[in-house]
This record gives structure tokens, sequence and C-alpha cells, in this order.
């Protein structure tokens, strides 16, 4: 669920619980000039004007609140206007920064950011926030070649967490990061927590509302997770939504005279003769190896947003011809490789987090007839799968499958009929978990709604946190 992945306005009704009066007291973070942000390239950016930086304390273990502290990152954006409060992101993963993910995006949350600061952060486990390392052997696995022992390597790559991360594994998972919400909204001197969570960001979003009802403010939910689906029904509902999402790419590629192919089929077709040849004969792309494993990672990003087809079209098409060079680049942009070749800790960290969450320790052959169930509904995404939390070191607990926001205000959770990610009925089953859920379908295309910049999406939600004003009950936007 990486990540981070909605006509009109047909009624509202004031929220509950939300003051129109400027928050006066500005919190007690220290903000400063940031100084080691990362662009969207890989490369070392320089913030953009008004962007600050700061930190705060919080318990590594939050039973013992007086014990060992670990910092968490923050990033701001001051308010433009007369300010509310402030706005928390969370933009998915698990283990997205937050803090470089916001730097990039800032723009797009503007109208947002007339009435609030803009906030977001490293969670507990991510980069700047104690992120988890593994001894570089993240690398190994994201460049194995398709014939690779992978059960061996997640192994090895378990051991390494283990040994250069073992003091916050324990520590990671999503309740914790939750706890962690709850204090930086104190930090920040609001009353209640204003948020908006993207796809992973939903998941802490709706754990936050389960431990702090009373806490919650303004919160959207935008590209919705349900916590309680197993591996395998991810797995295979993912396969669903990104085999959809990949017909709709391939009808629509055709339509303006596709070099991939003359028809839907053939485009599927074409695709998936370039990756299965890549897994014997990987392609060079000057001292690197366009491998299997990366090229599906490459076929997959730009599924995440319609925006991004075009440019699939044409990586796909260079690389049937040779050239692997954009799709071995969009590849880094998933994995989180660097421009000097080392990655962010958004692999490893997702590996952490994911594994901190659930108890379900799937084996290497449970593994592989969940895989037989992906290659039949998209062979694009059948992977020779190693089992990710088998040899963990961390057990795990199923807390933070259970959701139940009974107490707060409205939660506005917005699922997308065209999301391959998060598909749309993980979002109508997290509204009936929360109690509190209102539902909001976009029929587009796209992980996550918001950011598509669809007028009657960004009119529900802005008219939402900026004004109080509820979504009515099956609200609809379409296409």
């Amino acid at each position: 669920m990486k990540k981070a992945i909605v006509t009109f306005l047909l009624g509202a009704a004031v929220l509950a619980g939300c003051g129109e009066a400027p928050v006066q007291d500005p919190g007690t973070v220290a903000w400063s000039t940031c100084t080691d942000l990362l662009g969207a390239d890989g490369k070392p950016a320089a913030p953009a004007s008004g962007i600050e930086c700061g930190k705060i304390q919080v318990p590594l273990d939050h039973a013992k609140p007086d014990g060992e502290k670990i910092d968490l990152a923050l990033i701001r954006v001051k308010a433009t206007g007369d300010r509310l409060g402030s706005l928390v992101f969370n933009f998915g993963g698990p283990g997205a920064s937050g803090v470089d993910t916001l730097a990039q995006a800032a723009r797009a949350f503007g109208n947002l950011g007339t009435r609030y600061d803009l906030v977001s952060f490293d969670p507990r486990g991510v980069e700047r926030s104690s992120g988890v390392k593994c001894g570089g052997q993240i690398g190994k696995l994201i460049d194995a070649s398709a014939r690779a022992d992978g059960d061996r390597l997640a192994k090895e790559f378990a051991s390494a967490c283990q040994k250069d991360s073992g003091k916050v594994l324990p520590y990671v998972g999503t309740v914790n990061a939750a706890k962690d919400l709850d204090l930086l909204r104190t930090a920040l001197g609001d009353k209640k927590l204003n948020y908006f969570g993207f796809s992973y960001g939903t998941h802490l979003g709706a754990v936050y509302a389960t431990q702090f009802p009373k806490n919650v403010g303004r919160f959207v939910l935008d590209g919705a997770f349900d916590p309680t689906v197993t591996w395998e029904d991810r797995a295979v509902t993912q396969a669903e939504g990104f085999h959809q999402a990949f017909g709709a790419f391939a009808k629509d590629c055709v339509a303006q005279s596709c070099e991939l192919g003359a028809d839907p089929a053939a485009v599927e077709k074409a695709v998936e003769g370039l990756l299965d040849g890549l897994k014997t004969k990987p392609l060079k792309v000057g001292d690197r190896e366009l491998t299997y494993g990366l090229a599906q990672l490459a076929v997959i990003t730009p599924l995440y947003a319609k925006a991004a087809w075009p440019v699939l079209e044409q990586a796909a098409a260079a690389a049937i011809k040779g050239d692997g060079r954009t799709l071995l680049t969009l590849a880094d942009s998933y994995t989180g490789r660097k421009a000097d070749g080392t990655y962010t800790t958004s692999m490893t960290s997702m590996q952490a987090i994911s594994c901190a969450d659930t108890t379900e320790r799937p084996t290497a052959a449970e593994v592989a007839e969940i895989n037989d169930r992906v290659e039949k509904t998209f062979p694009i995404l059948a992977a020779e799968g190693s089992a990710p939390c088998a040899h963990w070191a961390v057990r795990g607990d199923d807390a933070a499958r259970h959701i139940d926001a009974t107490g707060s205000g409205p939660i506005v959770v917005i699922g997308g009929k065209g999301d391959p990610a998060t598909p749309y009925q993980w979002a109508t089953r997290l509204t009936a978990q929360l109690k509190t859920g209102v539902l909001v379908t976009y029929e587009g295309e796209g992980h996550g709604a918001y950011l598509t910049g669809d007028a009657c999406v960004l009119r529900t939600v802005d008219a939402y946190v900026l004004e109080g004003k509820v979504p009515a009950s099956a609200t609809t936007c379409a296409a």
C-alpha cells in the first residue's frame, strides 16, 4: 500500500466540536530552517520559502513515559491567512517521509494552507525519526534477480534489521505512532487534532480516532485501508485493483494511438512479454541492471495516478527497444533510491511497521500459494516473493487492526472506484468500522482522490476542513 494511493455536494451539516475562532497558542515546537530535505529525484533540496523544520521528543516505549526518548522530525508551512490551527498530514507507506513529501507537495494544499499551518512528520521508525536501518540489505533485496533465493535474502534482511535497529523494532507499530500524534497535537497547541491521511495514513488516522476519539477534529482519510484484511486478502484484492487500473490504462493508451499495441490485449501482452524477458536477461542501464523485480515496480508506479499513464507507455516502449532508463527511474522513485545510490528508509520502515501491526507470519510456502492466486488475477504483479515477516524478530500484535471511533466527530472517508492500491470496498469497510465515518465516493482513477485535482473532491474536502461542513451521506463525485 505504498506510498503514500473522489458531481455535486449534496448537503452539509456543521461539524460538531470544531469552533471557528483562531487558535492563539502557537505550541512548544522550536522551528528553524530545514537543512536535510530530499527532492523527488533523490537529490538534496533547499526548502522553499515559508517552510520550517523542528522536532519533539516522544517516549520510545509509551508504557514508560519517563523512560528513553526518541526524536520525531517535523515540518511546517505556516498559514497564510487567519489561522485556525494545524492540519497534520501522513502521506502513506507505511514508511513515507512526511518531512520530504510535504516539502515537495505543499503547493497542492495551498487552499487549506490559508487557514492552517500545514504540518507533517517522519513517523517513528521512518527516516529522521529513528529510521529503521538494515545494514544495506535492502539494496540486495531490491536488486535481486528473479532466480535469487528470496527466503534466504529475507532471513538475512531480518537479521540485519534486528542488528542495526533492534531497539526500535518493537515500538514502531501504528498504535505507538497514534500516541505520538497526540503528543504532537499538544506540542502544536491544538485542542483537537485536524488530520489528513492518505493510504496508510488513513490507517494511522483511524487508529488515532480509536485511541483518542474525543481529540478528533476535522479528519479526512483518503484512499482508505481496511486493517482487518489478511495478508492473502490484501495481496489478491490489490492484484484485482491493479489489474483493473492496468486495463483502464491500456484502453486509454489505445484511444490515443498507443505505441505498445493496437488493442488493450496487445498492450498487456507487450508489457508481460517485456517482464518475462527480464526474468532471464536483465537489461543493462549504465553500470546497473533493470531486473524483473525492478521493472514490476516501475510498471506499477504510474498506475497510482492517471496523470502518469503516458510515462508508463513511453517507458515500457523504450525498454522493449532496449532502453530501460525511464523504467529504472520509476523503480527508484518507488524504492526510495537516492542519487548517491543509497536508500531512504522507506522500504525498511514499511517492512518493520507492517510486521509490527500483525501477528500473521505467512511461511514461504504460504506466500507461494498466495502468489499463485495473484498470478492468475494479474500476472504483471506476480513475484517470486519471500515471506516478509516469517523471520522477523518482533512478534507483532493485532491492536492496530481493531477500529472503533465511537464518540468522535464525523470522519470523512474517501474511496475511489478506480483506486488500485486501496480498492473501494476498503473505504466502505473502514467507514463502517469507525462508526463515525462519512463516506465520499470518487468514481475516477488513481490512488487517492484529493490530489487528482478533481473539482468536486476539492470542493467537498475544503468545505469540510475550512468551514466544518460535513458531506452528506452517500456524496459521490463523478470522474
